[in-house]
């Protein structure tokens, strides 16, 4: 399935939709992408107060965008409920980046979102297939399928093994949360794979649980997330934004080791002679591989995504 090019995303900012202070905090906040909670911002959330937000959303989505704002995205209600239209004729337009969809069960659910933007995209005269969609992967069901979740439509662009400490997905699973997170390492595994298999370039994570003073533990989780493989995680506070970023951006001795595995292998492709790089006591790392300089390759992909390489 052909995706288009795609940002990576190290923070993925949740701001409440019903507070339109919140969400311009989130704009200004330095976060590589926002959501706008149009689902379940708080509770109770009448249909009343829905109204009002959409209302809110809608009138600071049409303000010109500004330079270097984050990626907006909007969580909007499933397809299930019947009320996703009225979410999206609020919020489509040229700032909005793509979508994240709730409480997915299965490849239908996508099915029916590409479905009706693909309606609100002519109705309102975008480019077809401009607006992406973000799957929440929440219930067991769509654990089980994030594969074919992925796969359901090339508009899926990013996602990733959800994570929270007493929301839906504890419902679905069951688990108890701990701050190291041996609970969902199979989770956040099984989805990793699945999300990578269907061509998701930046898988991201979900939320760290634990308090929003634990800067020890923070670290320690984002450690881990990237360790496993990914590019970034959801947050609920922009006071993590800085730590968040740190830990899910290559550092300038990463950078100039994947320079040099590059620029080796141009020279060993010039002159014919076999690339090696340190010494012996490297292993794998001392004979230079295409595999090597292919890693190496993505990985200055992945640094020119975050503007930390020309």
């Amino acid at each position: 399935m052909e995706r288009a090019y795609v940002r990576p995303l190290r923070t993925v900012l949740f701001c409440a939709g019903d507070q339109p202070d919140d969400i311009r905090r989130g704009l200004a906040s330095g976060a590589d992408s926002i959501v706008i909670d149009l689902e379940e911002p708080r509770t109770p959330f009448p249909e009343s107060a829905r109204v009002d937000a959409r209302r809110d959303v809608q009138f600071l989505l049409s303000n010109p965008a500004k330079v270097g704002e984050p990626l907006i995205f909007v969580r909007i209600q499933s397809p299930g409920t019947g009320q996703t239209l009225k979410d999206l004729r609020a919020v489509m337009g040229t700032r909005l980046t793509g979508v994240l969809v709730p409480k997915v069960q299965g490849p239908h659910d996508i099915h029916a979102i590409d479905a009706l933007l693909s309606c609100t995209e002519v109705d309102l005269d975008l480019p077809m297939g401009r607006t992406m969609v973000y799957p929440i992967l929440e219930t067991a069901p769509a654990l089980r399928l994030a594969y074919e979740i992925a796969m359901a439509s090339s508009r899926v662009a990013y996602m990733g093994g959800a994570v929270s400490r007493f929301g839906d997905i504890h419902q679905a699973v069951g688990y108890r949360w701990t701050a190291e997170g041996r609970e969902t390492l199979f989770l956040r595994s099984k989805i990793l794979i699945d999300a990578r298999a269907a061509g998701i370039r930046y898988p991201i994570s979900g939320m760290w649980g634990g308090d929003r003073d634990d800067e020890e533990g923070l670290r320690g989780w984002c450690t881990d997330l990237r360790n496993l493989g990914y590019y970034g995680m959801m947050i609920a506070d922009p006071f993590h934004i800085p730590i968040v970023h740190e830990h899910f951006s290559p550092t300038p001795e990463d950078i100039a080791y994947w320079q040099e595995l590059d620029a080796l292998a141009k020279d060993a492709e010039r002159t014919g002679q076999r690339a090696v790089q340190g010494d012996a006591n490297q292993g794998e790392g001392h004979i230079v591989h295409i595999a090597h300089v292919g890693s190496a390759r993505q990985n200055l992909e992945w640094a020119r995504g975050l503007g930390l390489v020309p």
